[in-house]
Parts: C-alpha cells; structure tokens; sequence
C-alpha cells in the first residue's frame, strides 16, 4: 500500500489484501481468483491494477477497488501479451509491457484512459519502475537496468533510453512484474542477486561397516 501499512500478495483463492503488521486478518479483494496476480496500487490506495492470466497462457491488465464490491473492469485486454503494470506516482499515468511488436517492449499510457500511447524502450525492455519523483522511468533489458526521462506537462515528453549498469541481477525470463525497486529518495536500487554455488558430492566410505556388531 502507498502509506506501507498494508500489503496486497497472491493465494489460490484470488489477492488478498492484510495489514503491514500481521494484526487484522487477510481479507480476499471480490472479484479476484487464483489466476490473479498483483501489479500495482493507486496512490489513494483504493484501486489496484493487476494482471490476469486466461487459459491460453496470455496476461492482461485488470483494474479493482481494493474494498467494497466495485467489481473488476478491464483496462488493457488484446490478443497480445500485457503485463508488468506500474502506476506513476501521482497516480495519472501507467508504464505496461506489451509484446504486440513481436517483443516485450515498454509504454506509456495515461490511466485509467482513454488516450494515446508511447513506447519507452527501444531495443526490447520489461519490469518497469518509476522514480518515486515521477520525472523517471526504469526498465530492464537482460542484465541491463535503462532509465528514461519523462515530462508529462504540458505534453509527454521522453528522452532517449541510457544505460545506467549492467549487472547479472536475478529475474525469471517472461516475468514483467518488476522483482526490484528503487528507494524514496531515487538514488538506490534494491535488487535480488543470485548466489551461484557449486554443488558438492559427499562420499563415504566403509560406511557398512561402522554398523556391523
């Protein structure tokens, strides 16, 4: 949740949304299901934006209050893959995956909608994050981490991709949903590295016979 008191997470009865601290009960979001996965909360925290997983293996991108029974509304629904769903900070505008080009690439879009798009990455990009400042936007593209600068007033405005590092952090491949973030202040990256350890093979020997009577 925004105000970090609550935490939204994944069950095979659908999302359920439970305080930071453990002391209310879980409650399941209505409307939601085992084929549900959590993308991101508005600012206000009552909408959550979430991807949706259909029988053919696609994603789509669904909105849902986050209390009462507002019901689940589509907010990107294609036949191409869409996922990885991240809210701006002000809550006006969504980065999303796409792969309608043949690729997983990165846009733009203002939210709820309607209104155009534009395409962030260039060369292929997923997971992506904005600065907690909203005049920036992260994504990855293989072990690289790129970073696009965005002005949305008076008209959206993008730079040029750049690289920022190049490091083999871990992340499953197809997974769009961002499985790193970026401090309050914009200045530190919080990712999940990998502890590659050679396996070792154990032999022992006689070991029978140190049971014998």
């Amino acid at each position: 949740m925004p105000d970090g008191r609550g935490v939204v997470y994944r069950t095979a009865e659908g999302l359920r949304l439970q305080d930071a601290d453990g002391g209310s009960q879980s409650e399941v979001i209505a409307g939601t299901s085992e084929f549900d996965f959590p993308g991101s909360i508005a600012p206000d925290g009552e909408t959550l934006v979430f991807l949706r997983s259909s029988q053919e293996g696609l994603f789509d991108i669904y909105t849902v209050p986050l209390r009462g029974d507002g019901g689940v509304r589509p907010l990107l629904n294609t036949a191409a893959y869409e996922g990885g769903p991240r809210l701006s900070p002000d809550g006006r505008w969504l980065t999303y995956v796409s792969n309608e080009s043949g690729q997983n690439e990165v846009y733009l879009r203002p939210f709820p909608g309607p209104g155009r798009r534009w395409q962030i990455s260039t060369e292929g990009g997923t997971q992506a994050v904005w600065n907690p400042n909203g005049r920036e936007i992260f994504y990855r593209s293989g072990n690289k981490i790129m970073a696009v600068d965005v002005s949305t007033i008076p008209d959206v405005t993008l730079s040029p991709p750049r690289l920022l590092f190049e490091q083999p952090y871990a992340f499953g491949p197809g997974i769009t949903i961002a499985n790193y973030d970026v401090t309050r202040d914009g200045q530190r990256f919080i990712m999940v590295k990998d502890e590659a350890t050679a396996a070792r093979l154990n032999v022992v020997l006689n070991w029978l016979s140190d049971r014998m009577p």
